[in-house]
């Protein structure tokens, strides 16, 4: 192969880096890091980008203005977004995992823990946002009718939890368009808000959000608040509202019988950790967001620690309990005409 050497694993490395020159702009510094041999691309190890590739893949998706506050609405101290992911059957349908025994665990969380987590909520007057994929929602319309019904939001998390970056970008906005419809029908409200499954962001989701008109996301961690979401140097309007495992009941109670995953954390010591969370963010004037899903968090010695936790935070005055929905608005409101990236 001319104009190219091998490197010290055997691979190619082009010594002209004229594709890598081509690529001036941040938003297609990406196309630096593929190179053409034989018909076919071959990818550049990392350690051989040039600054404009690894630079791009970084500037790619960044966060912008950090959109708190002075103070949260009625004059609070602290917002308090309380989330939940209805995934039920579609994690094991999304791997084709057809047997009752997974769909059975999916099963629970529609069939015992939603009734009891809408009832907590209702008890302590907590308005939630429900990220409920659709097929999830079609297998359980009524489930979303509960939630309208109880004055919480409904958003999108995908069509069946599929892995978006395993996705084409026409396959991606084909399932989130499909998904956003579906949720609309079946709520009577077009969803303004997505949690992508996984909180996988492929390089296509930035901008099928903003195609789809989607004012919000929660599905990235650059911040623990608010903050608007930057395209390549570009300021998008899309509030992100991040998330983080520290804050999600998943990676803590989790079981795979024939892996290694095992829920190695005694519920009891998730209240600490999210008090913890909850105080700091109480001290700091910021927000406090949480990720449950129904399956996980729904079952008996585990319900009770939700339920100690909302009563540790409702016992603190100045809190505003908030969708996802209302706290994108509030943020939105602080957008500064003619910024630039932060």
């Amino acid at each position: 192969m001319r104009g190219a050497r091998a490197g010290a694993i055997g691979v190619p490395v082009v010594a002209g880096a004229a594709l890598a020159d081509r690529a001036r702009s941040l938003s297609d510094a990406w196309i630096a890091s593929r190179v053409i041999r034989m018909g076919g691309p071959i990818e550049l190890q990392p350690w051989q980008w040039d600054e404009p590739t690894w630079r791009g893949h970084v500037e790619r998706v960044r966060a912008g203005d950090r959109l708190v506050p002075d103070s949260w609405p009625g004059g609070a101290t602290v917002a308090v977004a309380i989330s939940f992911d209805p995934d039920h059957e579609t994690i094991p349908l999304r791997d084709a995992e057809t047997r009752p025994g997974k769909l059975s665990q999916g099963e629970y969380g529609a069939r015992v823990a939603v009734p009891k987590v809408l009832a907590l909520l209702a008890e302590f007057g907590v308005p939630a946002s429900f990220f409920m994929p659709a097929v999830s929602a079609l297998l359980h319309p009524d489930e979303v009718t509960a939630y309208v019904a109880g004055g919480h939001e409904v958003a999108v998390h995908g069509w069946i939890h599929e892995r978006n970056m395993l996705l084409e970008g026409a396959d991606e906005l084909d399932l989130t368009g499909r998904a956003v419809e579906v949720l609309e029908k079946l709520s009577g409200v077009r969803p303004v808000g997505i949690r992508t499954p996984s909180w996988d962001f492929s390089d296509h989701t930035l901008a099928i959000i903003e195609q789809l008109g989607l004012r919000y996301d929660s599905s990235l961690m650059a911040d623990d608040e608010p903050y608007e979401l930057v395209a390549a140097g570009r300021p998008t309007g899309i509030v992100e509202i991040p998330v983080e495992w520290i804050r999600d009941d998943a990676p803590y109670l989790m079981m795979e019988r024939y892996s290694s995953l095992r829920p190695y954390t005694p519920p009891r010591a998730l209240l600490e950790i999210w008090r913890d969370e909850f105080d700091a963010a109480y001290a700091e004037g910021g927000l406090f967001q949480l990720t449950l899903h129904p399956h996980v968090i729904g079952h008996r010695s585990r319900l009770l620690v939700l339920r100690e936790l909302l009563a540790h935070i409702a016992g603190h005055s100045g809190v505003w309990f908030a969708t996802h929905a209302q706290l994108a608005e509030v943020a939105r409101t602080l957008l500064r005409p003619g910024r630039e990236r932060s």
